[in-house]
């Protein structure tokens, strides 16, 4: 049970701080209570009151680091059930299905999801290696190794996972293969080789009893495979272990799970998309699916990023230029506020009407045109400011700027402020975009 600030207080050593007991310190202790400080911060620690007070204190769900490098991530270490209640920690992966026999032909379709949006890369994080048989199953590990991707070893077989963490173990890939019949031999390969140990069941209470009798053997690297037969069953498993961990304080369900939607839709792309949505949301860590097209990336990345960023804090695109349609130096200029929803919206129109254009994106705080403006986010004198800050006349020739049509006020003070640029006021709605650009 988590322990609460006036607890905290109590077991600090008095005897040793000389700021024990005044307001102080009571403030230090609800703050670690709150986790808002590591108790590690207080300097007349003991290190058996610090392990008691570090575990009581730890977040509900375990922080799991899989992977090495540009490849690592970090699972878990959620606190709250609802997005709305605080902002989640770790956005769950994207995983595709791979076998020795479609490896070849997947790996290609995987590398070409790769792009940028608001600064966050969007790719296809971790392959999932399905077992087949040891001989393939350690060729497929070789292939899928050094390949910049998370790897899951879904394979029971203990001699094979031996010889795949062999290759691979450096890498530190998921073991996703203990079960309630194999689960000790498991745990040992697992702590060989130091890896994140997976735990599949057939149902919630054996996964339970499975992950409690893995901790029994020292073990706590743990992913919870809440993946069942039906799509019910496994939406019910994923929300009981999150709501069990956050809301009851059972820790032998505070681990990070894994939904492999293969096996609940699989040849259903259109099912798979939606689920895959749904697990966004409640509460997959890694979604693993049988293929990844952009028709299925583009909605979900978008919507994991919309979930996992601060809801206090708006999404917003870097200040720079930004040209459309091939637009060069002689190419027109518009600026509107760094707002991503309003950025992609403009952009979208502009593109869709194939005039080249470059777009100046200043900061104006992550608010949209009107509340920019209102607050003096978004002004003459900022857009002004832009434009000599980052040389736009010495980089670009074309003196005619398009403005916002919800801050056609800004005009005339623009024109006083830049004399020699052209200032135009745009449609209202972005949707007429298109044709005004064209026109003009």
């Amino acid at each position: 049970m988590a322990l609460k600030g006036l607890d905290i207080f109590k077991l600090t050593p008095k005897t040793n701080c000389k700021e024990c007991g005044n307001p102080t310190c009571m403030a230090f202790a609800m703050k670690v209570a709150q986790g808002a400080i590591p108790i590690e911060k207080c300097p007349h620690m003991s290190e058996e009151a610090l392990a008691t007070l570090s575990e009581a204190t730890a977040p509900p769900m375990k922080s799991l680091k899989v992977g090495t490098g540009a490849s690592e991530h970090t699972l878990g270490g959620e606190t709250v059930l609802h997005r709305h209640e605080k902002t989640f920690v770790s956005e769950n992966l994207f995983a595709v299905s791979v076998s020795a026999d479609s490896f070849d032909e997947k790996l290609p379709e995987i590398e070409k999801i790769d792009y940028e949006r608001i600064g966050e890369r969007m790719y296809v994080e971790a392959v999932n290696l399905e077992y087949t048989d040891k001989e393939s199953y350690a060729k497929l590990v070789e292939k899928a190794a050094g390949k910049g991707r998370l790897l899951i070893l879904d394979v029971k077989d203990a001699e094979a996972a031996e010889a795949a963490l062999e290759i691979c173990a450096s890498e530190k890939p998921i073991l996703n293969g203990a079960t309630p019949d194999n689960y000790a031999q498991f745990t040992e390969i697992a702590k060989k080789y130091g890896v994140a140990l997976g735990i599949n069941a057939p149902d919630i209470d054996a996964l339970h009893d499975t992950a409690e009798a893995v901790e029994k053997l020292g073990y706590k690297e743990l992913v919870l495979d809440v993946t069942a037969d039906t799509v019910k069953d496994t939406f019910a498993n994923a929300v009981q272990v999150r709501r069990a961990a956050l809301k009851d304080g059972d820790r032998t369900f505070g681990y990070p799970s894994i939904v492999n939607l293969k096996r609940i839709a699989a040849g259903d792309a259109h099912k798979q998309t939606a689920l895959a949505a749904l697990f966004v949301l409640k509460y997959g860590s890694i979604i693993v699916m049988e293929d990844m097209s952009y028709a299925q990336a583009l909605p979900l990345y978008g919507l994991r990023q919309n979930i996992f960023t601060d809801p206090q804090k708006p999404m917003k695109v870097a200040p720079g230029i930004y040209p459309l349609n091939g637009a060069d130096e002689n190419s027109i200029c518009a600026t509107t506020v760094d707002f991503a929803l309003t950025y992609f919206v403009v952009s979208g129109e502009m593109e869709r009407s194939g005039v080249p254009v470059n777009l100046l994106i200043s900061d104006a705080g992550g608010y949209s045109v009107l509340t920019a403006w209102a607050a003096g986010k978004f002004s003459a004198g900022s857009i002004a400011k832009f434009i000599k800050d980052y040389e736009i006349e010495d980089k670009i020739k074309n003196r005619t700027l398009i403005i916002p049509g919800k801050a056609a006020v800004l005009k005339g003070e623009l024109e006083e402020r830049l004399p020699e640029w052209n200032v135009v006021v745009a449609p209202n709605e972005a949707t007429n975009l298109v044709k005004f650009l064209k026109e003009l």
